[in-house]
């Protein structure tokens, strides 16, 4: 019985959305507009998490005034 020869495996990572999406966006717009995207995509956030805090602490608000 003759050995089977082995083949190397090549692995190579299958890229995410994000990073497809930025390769798309880094041929498609020059650097300056891509930073004023992903600044913009960074307030976005920002704003969402205030927004998120704002209505946690609105709801301790109303707790504590209903104990009183």
């Amino acid at each position: 019985m003759q050995a089977v020869p082995v083949r190397p495996v090549r692995a190579t990572a299958i890229p995410s959305v994000t990073d497809a999406l930025r390769a798309m966006e880094a041929v498609l717009l020059r650097g300056g507009q891509r930073t004023a995207r992903r600044n913009a995509w960074t307030a976005v956030l920002e704003d969402r998490r205030r927004a998120k805090d704002r209505v946690e602490t609105q709801h301790v608000v109303e707790a504590v005034a209903a104990r009183s």
